[in-house]
């Protein structure tokens, strides 16, 4: 039983930094430390436990220090998640996870203050310099025990209709330790399995099953519990701290306290940083005022 963890960085601590196959490079830029780690081998993919491409992790200050859109580090996660995103064309968002479930809501939080434009266009938006928005679909899909629907089938419905040039999907994630939750950031064009961080693997959202490139973007609001106690105790044996932390076969993970204030803001950060990649014409205070 593996260490869960839904970061890439992780993946390598715990795999070993000398794992072949991996570029990684480490800088700075408007004082947020940033890794770019590709994975480009099948041999690397097996030894880490994630998809070949790109992770991009972004180390913040705690969320719990607030942050306005003049902050300059907005511009800069911009960048890099349009660093992954195709030049033109439509974009659609995906909030996922549940907003009923404070460190799950996310993805739903993050595309409510997405700047929707597909449906912006004709003689208002060019009169009014609207035109030279990119067009962009928002969308949450709930989780499947709300909807009865898998949630890849309703994106993948959503996709067949609209064809987009991408998907970009907003989930939180799991760590593997207490100290990176809501101060970590991580941009991947690998996609995302729905429900990965707490054990409920669901249908994978990828290129290969949507159809289009699917770049993920998630902040990470929760440590298995297991992982946690194997981590803090210095236990080698996951299965044996899972033994130790499940009471009758219950799954635990554990959060900060303060995990409605760090989804709220990381939520605003995500959406002001990829309003500011999807509308690069435009800068982000402009961008709020439209929202």
């Amino acid at each position: 039983m593996k260490l869960r963890t839904d970061l890439a960085v992780e993946a390598r601590e715990i795999a070993g930094e000398d794992v072949g196959g991996v570029d990684f490079v480490q800088y700075s830029e408007n004082g947020l430390d940033i890794s770019r780690l590709e994975v480009k081998t099948r041999k690397a993919r097996q030894q880490l436990g994630k998809e070949e491409g790109t992770y991009i992790t972004v180390e913040l200050p705690s969320l719990t220090d607030n942050f306005t859109e003049t902050d300059e580090r907005l511009i800069t996660i911009g960048k890099e998640i349009r660093r992954l995103l195709p030049v033109n064309g439509l974009v659609l968002v995906v909030g996922l996870g549940n907003p009923e479930i404070t460190p799950d809501s996310l993805g739903p939080k993050t595309s409510s203050r997405v700047l929707a434009t597909r449906h912006i266009s004709g003689e208002i938006a060019r009169s009014t310099g609207l035109d030279r928005l990119r067009p962009v679909a928002v969308m949450t899909t709930g989780v499947t025990g709300q909807t009865g629907i898998e949630t890849g089938e309703y994106i993948l419905s959503i996709v067949k209709r609209i064809k987009p040039n991408a998907v970009v999907v907003i989930d939180a994630l799991a760590s593997r330790r207490l100290e990176r939750l809501g101060c970590t950031l991580q941009i991947s064009d690998t996609g995302i399995s729905p429900g990965a961080g707490v054990g409920n693997h669901r249908t994978k959202i990828n290129k290969e099953t949507i159809g289009v490139p699917v770049i993920a973007i998630g902040v990470p609001t929760v440590v298995d519990a297991a992982t946690f106690a194997s981590d803090l105790l210095s236990v080698n044996d996951p299965h044996r701290a899972r033994q130790k932390i499940t009471p009758q076969g219950r799954q635990m993970v554990v959060i900060p306290r303060e995990i409605d204030l760090l989804t709220e803001r990381a939520s605003r950060l995500i959406s002001f940083a990829l309003n500011g990649a999807l509308q690069n014409e435009f800068n982000i205070s402009e961008l709020v005022s439209l929202m």
